[in-house]
């Protein structure tokens, strides 16, 4: 399962010196990878596209600013509910010879320090929204901000209690777009049922692939009585769930694409290659179990969302008015 990070060896935070906050960096942004903030980052970026096209005439002065507060609030929420993942799980972690080695497990990183992580994240988070109410006016992000941070940090507790763990973390990657629109276009969600199809298709595509990546952690998962979709249910018939989900995510994509006036020819393209690369990321599982989960899981899952962020972006600017 695809679970976040944490430590229980570790109580006592470095002093405050150049090369202990150099080391807590690393330590932080090397556990959590933030690069893989592009899962969700190309749609929310797409979003705001849309949202912004349907409010007719884009403003580029303001909508500049927003896509850069969308950015670092993305970014941020991230960080800091991969930092929670992690604090929560330490103790699974541990006895996981798969995840071990992360940074709070190990003792890179002590309790406190993912704590402190935890609370400026959460302050450039909540700073970020807030920027939307200066910029334009909008008190949604703020307002909002609160309820979503904890929503996406309480994730790895599902696990603990339902095999719908892995929809939870699909929730929390879907709410970008939709919080990217109402962020950019309060009316947009009223007014352009594409953006929900968008998080739909989000929310479907990350639950199977993150049932995917629980394929590593069957046996343990099991011993330690958690509740992940291939532990709970068997191997085959998770297979088959997310295969179904990524069929779904496919038929959503192209109903945005429909419901959508200012998607065209080369989010069209994008669908298609996103579906050749979902095609590819089973086979590889199928033929290989776990042992190309890199490949299937980070390379490809990055390459669908920049392909069908970028996609769909260029058609907005080239088709809206």
């Amino acid at each position: 399962m695809a679970t976040p990070f944490y430590n229980h060896h570790c109580m006592e935070a470095p002093t405050l010196d150049h090369p202990a906050r150099f080391s807590t960096t690393r330590a932080i942004a090397g556990d959590i990878k933030i690069a893989h903030s592009v899962f969700a980052l190309p749609f929310a970026l797409l979003a705001a596209f849309l949202a912004a096209a349907g409010a007719g005439s884009i403003d580029w002065g303001v909508f500049v600013l927003e896509l850069l507060l969308i950015a670092i609030a993305m970014v941020c929420a991230r960080t800091v509910a991969m930092v929670a993942n992690r604090l929560l799980d330490r103790h699974i972690d541990a006895l996981n010879p798969r995840t071990s080695n992360r940074a709070i497990p190990s003792g890179r990183l002590g309790t406190e320090q993912a704590l402190v992580s935890i609370g400026l994240g959460t302050g450039v988070f909540l700073l970020s929204c807030l920027g939307f109410l200066w910029v334009s006016g909008n008190p949604w992000p703020i307002m909002l901000a609160a309820p979503v941070l904890l929503w996406i940090s309480l994730y790895p507790l599902s696990k603990r209690f339902t095999f719908l763990c892995h929809a939870w973390l699909g929730s929390s990657l879907a709410m970008s777009p939709l919080a990217a629109a109402l962020a950019v276009n309060p009316d947009a969600l009223a007014e352009q049922p594409a953006l929900w199809m968008l998080a739909g298709m989000v929310l479907a595509w990350v639950t199977g692939f993150d049932i995917l990546y629980a394929l590593q952690d069957v046996e343990i998962d099991r011993s330690q009585g958690l509740h992940s979709m291939p532990a709970r249910l068997g191997t085959g018939t998770a297979l088959w769930i997310s295969r179904i989900l990524h069929t779904v995510a496919v038929v959503l994509l192209v109903l945005a694409w429909v419901f959508a006036p200012t998607l065209g020819y080369a989010f069209l393209a994008g669908i298609i290659a996103a579906c050749g690369l979902l095609i590819w990321e089973h086979v590889l599982i199928a033929r290989f179990g776990t042992a190309r989960i890199s490949m299937a899981f980070f390379t490809l899952n990055g390459i669908v969302s920049c392909v069908l962020g970028l996609a769909g972006i260029i058609d907005v600017l080239v088709l809206s008015p």
